[in-house]
């Protein structure tokens, strides 16, 4: 399956796809010190955020889809040079809504999880 949406995304800022299935979809994000936040090495959790909603949009993987809300829970802290996975999965689906599960991962331990209310609207947002 080939990714069909978000194509000009960041992947060193976003993480890269690295499964993806019908409805289900993969991003490994490889924390760096851009993404810190303190002298510690903690990462801001935007990023997480970040790939744990691209996961989300690929796994909806339509050119149109957009995020519509969104609640998470940050479950345990992760530091620069940790890879976060992140795997997301479409948990319902009514017309255009479809709203995503992710769970993001770092070493196997669960720092992540959240759900994506999205829309696969007819055009681009943007007109």
């Amino acid at each position: 399956m080939e990714v069909k949406t978000h194509l000009e995304i960041d992947n060193a800022l976003c993480g890269k796809v690295t499964r993806l299935e019908e409805g289900y979809a993969e991003v490994l994000l490889h924390t760096t010190t851009q993404m810190k936040a303190d002298t510690q090495g903690l990462v801001h959790g935007s990023f997480v955020f970040g790939a744990a909603d691209y996961a989300a949009m690929v796994a909806v993987n339509d050119p149109y889809v957009v995020l519509g809300s969104s609640s998470s829970k940050f479950l345990a802290p992760v530091k620069v040079g940790d890879a976060v996975l992140c795997k997301a999965s479409i948990v319902s689906e009514k017309g255009k809504k479809k709203v995503v599960e992710v769970e993001a991962y770092v070493s196997g331990r669960l720092i992540f999880e959240g759900s994506f209310t999205t829309f696969v609207l007819a055009n681009h947002v943007l007109g």
